[in-house]
């Protein structure tokens, strides 16, 4: 009977272990919050056995916890420069790497005692005293900013009023809350919003938003990564995605 006892033991011991072996982190862009939490579990359900973790973030900062040694299973970045830079630096397997979904960039207003933008010229008024936007160096919509900006030749005149947000997410609760006149959001951002900001206009000039995802190069579970990057060109994540308002990449 002994031998069969330790067997059985060492299967206990086993058990926990097989469960983490089929685990991955997936750090996504700030933006995908909703639409990734509502996949998490499909994506569970067609794979019996795994668990899917999530941290979400700015593209940047999430590249930047990769490259010092995060345990992170894929990412999903809002731009396509940030997941440059992770081939670049050999973070992700550039062979896995996927786009899955499309933004757009708009701009919004609080919904009580908006200032009335309807241009981007207006945004010079003295109506609009502070302006939300995401940092630049580590935040995909902050740059989409920028390009608007430059090109209509407002950046070096509008400086002075930008409130620097560490995500999208962050610069979606200023304006929601009221503390800035205005803020550049993606468009499915100002959706999850509700009726506490209002959508002014949606300004061109910026490169087109897409999704890219890969698997990361140090995973461990680079099988089940993978499969996740493909699950989201499904039809059933598809269907949430356009739920929430991205479109096809």
């Amino acid at each position: 009977m002994r031998p069969l006892r330790l067997l059985s033991l060492l299967l206990a011991m086993a058990l926990p272990l097989a469960a983490v072996a089929q685990q991955i982190t997936v750090s996504a862009a700030a933006s995908l919050t909703d639409a990734f939490k509502e996949l998490g579990p499909r994506f569970e359900a067609a794979k019996p056995g795994a668990t899917v973790r999530f941290n979400f973030a700015a593209s940047g900062v999430l590249l930047q916890q990769i490259a010092q040694g995060a345990p992170v299973d894929v990412f999903a970045s809002a731009d396509q420069e940030t997941m440059d830079r992770a081939v670049g630096q050999k973070l992700v397997d550039a062979d896995t790497r996927r786009n899955f979904a499309g933004n757009s960039l708009v701009l919004i207003e609080p919904l009580r005692d908006a200032a009335g933008v309807k241009s981007l010229q207006d945004l010079a008024g003295a109506g609009v005293r502070k302006i939300a936007i995401g940092k630049t160096a580590t935040v995909p919509v902050g740059r989409y900013t920028r390009q608007v900006l430059e090109g209509a030749g407002l950046w070096s005149v509008l400086e002075p009023k930008f409130v620097q947000a560490d995500s999208v997410r962050q610069v979606l609760d200023y304006v929601a809350r009221g503390e800035v006149e205005a803020g550049f959001v993606y468009r499915t951002d100002a959706a999850m919003a509700g009726d506490k900001v209002k959508t002014a206009f949606a300004p061109a000039g910026h490169t087109p938003v897409t999704y890219p995802a890969a698997v990361v190069a140090d995973s461990r579970q680079k099988p089940l990564g993978k499969d996740f990057v493909a699950f989201l060109s499904s039809d059933a994540a598809r269907e949430v995605f356009a739920r929430y308002g991205f479109t096809r990449p």
